[in-house]
């Protein structure tokens, strides 16, 4: 259910800070121009866009036609037309990262970092796609070959969002990392796609302990048992990227412009950051584990005594 009511105090008690200082650093080219202020300010355009990623809706045109203007117009008396609203959007882009920036949450000591592919077209149509190109790239992952771009996060274990990138397809995981790990501290655990010394070594400077699994050809190295439970619970990031493509709607193909594909991806992302209930990792057994090998045995059969008497 949207709240609507609670995004648009949280947006507009951003924007009455942000925008006049936004507006007093922009360069002046010394030409006239013509301002004139639009119906809709910019804390309501924000709230609709955010509002879009939460109402279960596919296609924004459909939204704003069908629900926006038939079922809001009591709480947006100035609503204007669809086309209108289009170039509106691109208007907010930077309000809109800047507001996901005040909403990133807070380090606990444990995080975790993925990427997931942005597809902007099907593969059989990129030699006539013209929207991405010459910034789209191609790129391959997990599920195959793709054109677009990738989105790399990192996430704490109550599920917030901690950093953001995006990058080309064809970028290396392991690049962005440096740069999306300079608040974070305590332990990053990552897949095997991440492994490298160097990037271990950099990261230990700023304090942060990473993680990888092994591939097949490495040698076997000694993993204490609660990263060894961490890695096993890296899951909780590809929850959120199901989330955040199948329920905030982040990835699609009918982009028709670099803006509007920024827009939707930032506001599906603030979407998402609003979610009352979000993937997390129940640690307060994990943090009960003992130390000692013959403790944790025993420890171990109270579990599976206490799970056999609950399910029979």
């Amino acid at each position: 259910m949207i709240n609507l009511e609670a995004i648009y105090t949280d947006v507009d008690d951003f924007c009455l800070l942000f925008i006049p200082q936004w507006e007093n650093h922009l360069i002046q080219t010394g030409i006239k121009q013509r301002k004139r202020p639009s119906k809709l300010s910019p804390s309501e355009v924000m709230t609709i866009v955010i509002a879009f990623h939460q109402s279960g809706y596919r296609n924004f045109k459909i939204f704003y036609i069908n629900h926006v203007i038939k079922y809001w117009k009591k709480y947006f008396p100035t609503l204007v037309s669809y086309t209108r609203m289009l170039k509106l959007m691109q208007t907010v882009l930077v309000p809109l990262s800047s507001y996901l920036t005040h909403r990133k949450a807070k380090p606990t000591g444990i995080a975790f970092i993925d990427s997931t592919k942005l597809t902007v077209c099907h593969n059989l149509r990129i030699p006539r796609h013209k929207v991405f190109s010459g910034i789209a790239e191609r790129g391959c992952g997990s599920m195959g070959w793709f054109y677009g771009f990738k989105l790399h996060l990192i996430i704490n274990d109550e599920g917030g969002i901690l950093a953001v990138k995006v990058t080309t397809g064809n970028t290396d995981d392991r690049k962005p990392v440096p740069n999306m790990c300079n608040e974070l501290w305590g332990e990053l655990y990552g897949d095997k796609g991440y492994v490298s010394k160097n990037l271990c070594e950099d990261l230990a400077q700023k304090g942060i302990k990473f993680i990888t699994g092994k591939r097949k050809n490495m040698k076997p190295s000694i993993v204490n048992l609660w990263d060894k439970l961490m890695l096993k619970k890296r899951f909780i990031i590809e929850t959120v990227f199901d989330q955040l493509k199948n329920i905030s709607q982040i990835e699609h193909t009918r982009h028709r412009s670099g803006i509007n594909f920024m827009v939707n991806l930032v506001a599906g992302l603030l979407a998402y950051s609003f979610q009352e209930k979000k993937p997390s990792i129940h640690r307060s057994c994990i943090d009960e584990l003992p130390n000692d090998i013959g403790l944790l045995c025993e420890f171990v059969q109270n579990l599976l005594v206490h799970a056999y008497l609950t399910t029979s």
